[in-house]
């Protein structure tokens, strides 16, 4: 079941650790490429493409990105799913993370088509994940971590999928 902006929020706010910027106390990165697998398999299968994927991003919070070809979409732009390392959030894209103010714009551009969208996020609701939507990572930070010499207005985003 998706959570509310509320319920997100206090999610982000409690994985917040200003010790542990890059990856949580007790990070398990074999899980993490495990389950990071399975969302590539399932993306693959559901959309009948090969999904490109990086994994294990250096120097950042955010563990990898899995890219669902534009040909395999119905709107011909490609979906970017980043996952973090903190609490298995993930963030699904048009394109690239920003190049839409999230998919409601990029629905509304045309960039988006809804199914595929639910199809994606049924997927990481089902292996697990918690979606954020961009536009709420897109949101002043407004957590303990000195994120000011990595952005001049810090977001949400730079704290869980940043680099450090």
């Amino acid at each position: 079941m998706a959570k509310s902006e509320t319920e997100l929020l206090a999610l982000l706010r409690e994985l917040d650790d200003p010790e542990r910027l890059e990856r949580p106390l007790h990070y398990d990165r074999a899980a993490t490429g495990l389950k990071f697998g399975g969302l590539v398999r399932r993306l693959e299968a559901d959309f009948g493409a090969l999904c490109e994927s990086e994994r294990e991003t250096q120097d950042s919070s955010e563990y990898g990105r899995v890219h669902v070809p534009a040909d395999a979409t119905v709107c011909g732009t490609r979906i970017v799913v980043c996952v973090s390392k903190f609490g298995f959030l993930a963030e699904v894209c048009a394109d690239n993370p920003g190049a839409y103010f999230g998919p409601g714009d990029a629905r509304e551009e045309g960039a988006l088509d809804p199914a595929d969208l639910a199809i994606v996020e049924r997927a990481l609701a089902e292996l697990g994940y918690v979606s954020v939507p961009e536009e709420l990572l897109e949101g002043d930070y407004e957590g303990p971590s000195a994120l000011e010499r990595l952005a001049a207005r810090p977001t949400w985003w730079t704290r869980f999928f940043g680099l450090w």
